[in-house]
């Protein structure tokens, strides 16, 4: 949610965004939150008046009521009376335009930072760099669901009876991979000086919509039923939502932090023939980073946080890109993003393993969450955040790129301490 101040001041700039987003339809909304604005600016200036008034009113009736002309007094108190009312009315007003205020700048595109390139989707952003050699295999490489079932590592069937499609079981050498890339993600990270946190995994619907959008809530989130609670899609969810109306001192920021948890989707809408298998599910495991920082030190933790994910998959030696998000792909809160892409030896091409988003003081505008400066005034906090690594889609680019020609499996180095000391799996 952007500074209404900077709306009011700057509605063309909030409209020229808008339109950089391919979100025409919300250009109104520009136009009127300036009024509903100004009519509760309004409101809130003749209550202040009647509020000045009454306290001055006050003592006039007081001081009538102490020389013995209690008629006066009395029409004092008359007026005061209607007052009330008028202010009782004129708060109701006030707190109604409030809440149409900020409903709509809920929905207002967060302003884009000025190096984002100009798209309408996906199909326009643009690649930054490459990191590894992608491999073509000399052999033919199954889907990753063969591969896994090679090892009897996966079962689709079974889970499809239990709880449907998008869920899966993970079974002997194929699970114990699947955990040891979580903790040697999660090792990663610690050595990189972040904080380990395992945080709720349900959150109320006032940190819901803190964090995200109100398309990407509908898109994304599990409702529990007759409760305030929701299943998160990713940690950052509960980790930005420590902080909630909080004022943090400047001196301990920033505040660096990796968390493990399930993930919960609803992954509506088509999905493509390469997306079947554990490629797109409702249930998957994912190390985060979140970041939580002053406002001039964003853009370096942005660039820290990606090259984070960079280094990790380079560690385990699977090539990866980074791709620049442009402005149509972005979600509304996010200022900045960029997608880590590993490659397939299979389809030989990248597909994403990781999102790294800088969000401004967007979540923290909404979650309230403000930093105490050293010279007493306060501003909001920046946040960010990004995948370190969500398997089992990440499986899905170790497993092609580790493959060997007999079928099996290379364990790299870094990852042998976590596989009980196996150089490779077969």
């Amino acid at each position: 949610m952007i500074d209404l101040k900077f709306l009011r001041e700057n509605p063309e700039i909030v409209k020229q965004n808008i339109r950089n987003k391919f979100q025409e339809h919300k250009l109104p909304l520009v136009d009127e939150v300036i009024d509903l604005d100004a009519l509760s600016r309004k409101a809130k200036q003749e209550a202040d008046a009647l509020r000045a008034n009454r306290n001055t009113v006050s003592k006039q009736i007081g001081a009538l009521m102490g020389q013995g002309k209690k008629d006066e007094a009395l029409a004092l108190k008359e007026q005061v009376q209607k007052d009330a009312q008028r202010l009782a009315e004129l708060e109701q007003q006030e707190r109604e335009l409030q809440e149409k205020v900020t409903k709509i700048m809920m929905v207002i595109p967060n302003i884009i930072d000025p190096s984002v390139p100009i798209g309408e989707d996906d199909s326009c952003n643009v690649e930054i760099q490459k990191y590894g050699e992608p491999v073509v295999m000399d052999f033919e490489i199954p889907y990753h669901t063969e591969i896994m079932e090679r090892f009897g590592g996966i079962d689709l069937d079974a889970a499809g009876k239990v709880a449907g499609n998008g869920f899966y079981y993970l079974m002997g050498d194929i699970a114990r991979l699947h955990s040891a890339v979580l903790s040697y993600a999660r090792d990663f990270m610690i050595d990189r000086g972040f904080t380990y946190c395992v945080p709720p995994f349900m959150i109320r619907s006032s940190v819901v919509t803190g964090v995200m959008s109100f398309d990407e809530m509908e898109a994304m989130m599990y409702k529990i039923e007759g409760e305030d609670l929701y299943l998160i899609g990713t940690s950052e969810h509960s980790m930005i939502g420590k902080f909630i109306d909080t004022i943090q001192e400047e001196d301990r920021l920033p505040y660096t932090l990796t968390s493990y948890s399930p993930c919960f989707r609803k992954e509506k809408g088509a999905h493509g023939i390469e997306e079947r298998g554990v490629y797109r599910i409702h249930q998957f495991e994912k190390q985060e980073m979140v970041v939580v920082c002053k406002p001039e030190e964003s853009r370096i933790w942005y660039d820290k946080l990606w090259q984070n994910t960079v280094d990790l998959f380079r560690s385990l030696d699977i090539p990866v890109r980074t791709l620049e998000c442009c402005s149509g792909d972005l979600a509304d809160l996010k200022v900045k993003s960029c997608d880590v892409e590993a490659w397939s030896p299979r389809q030989q091409k990248y597909f994403e393993v990781g999102s790294c988003s800088n969000l401004g003081d967007a979540q923290a505008r909404r979650l309230k969450i403000r930093v105490k400066g050293k010279d007493g005034g306060k501003y909001f906090a920046h946040t960010l955040n990004n995948t370190v690594a969500a398997p089992p889609r990440m499986l899905i680019a170790f497993l092609e790129n580790n493959l060997n020609a007999d079928g099996s499996v290379n364990i790299p180095k870094a990852l042998q301490p976590y596989m009980g000391g196996k150089t490779k799996i077969e």
